[in-house]
């Protein structure tokens, strides 16, 4: 069974917890869309980043990780590489073989559903982060050429597939509800967003699961999560 969750900015236990309490088995896989913070610190302070890897790994359950806007990207990472997993590639690193990183643009089988991933987002937080030190990835959104090579690849599987995966939401389904307080929204880059909104217009598809906006709700056949933890049936 593929279980479907938000955000975790590194809260590995919140994640161990949620095994035994859902009822999670080996058998499984869960996805976490996005802000996973497994890669946050990277050489500043790589034994964090190093001991979240060992506690989730240590779970021996299969985690797919959606790209986010806080966290690096693993084919920034020497210590990663790829392999095939469930019909796409994933990013991986032998010493934590249960934790996978989503290549944007691949389609995964999870339990027949054919699930295409886009990562990436705008942190509206930027300007604070970079004041106080916080870490910032000018890469957090994806490049131009990922975005052409994900609608490549839509064109090749002719505008189709079961669900969508993404760390961010279509512009038209942002939730106004959510905006954090204080932050001026005209400076706000929504192009991951008008981007998304370009693809769901052409898009056949049964469900769309999404992370970032920290809330839990559903609209349509859109589905935000943060602390849930959703099956697509």
């Amino acid at each position: 069974m593929i279980y479907y969750t938000g955000d975790i900015h590194g809260d590995v236990t919140r994640v161990l917890n949620s095994i035994s309490a859902v009822g999670i088995s080996a058998d499984d896989t869960i996805v976490i869309l996005g802000d996973v913070g497994l890669n946050y610190f990277g050489d500043d302070n790589i034994e964090i980043d190093r001991d979240r890897k060992k506690k989730l790994n240590n779970a021996k359950i299969e985690i797919l990780c959606i790209h986010g806007n806080h966290e690096m990207r693993p084919e920034k990472i020497p210590s990663y590489t790829l392999r095939e997993w469930k019909g796409g590639i994933v990013y991986y690193e032998p010493e934590f073989p249960y934790l996978l990183f989503a290549r944007d643009g691949e389609i995964y089988d999870l339990d027949g559903q054919k699930s295409l991933v886009i990562g990436g987002a705008y942190s509206v937080d930027k300007y604070y982060r970079l004041e106080h030190g916080y870490k910032w990835f000018s890469d957090e959104q994806p490049s131009v050429d990922t975005k052409r090579h994900i609608e490549r690849i839509l064109e090749w599987e002719g505008w189709k597939v079961d669900q969508v995966l993404s760390h961010t939401c279509p512009k038209k389904y942002i939730p106004m509800e959510a905006f954090i307080s204080g932050v001026d929204q005209s400076t706000v880059d929504n192009s991951t967003e008008e981007f998304l909104d370009s693809i769901e217009d052409r898009l056949q598809y049964s469900e769309w699961f999404c992370g970032h906006w920290h809330i839990d709700k559903t609209i349509d056949k859109m589905n935000f999560v943060m602390y849930d933890y959703l099956i697509n049936t």
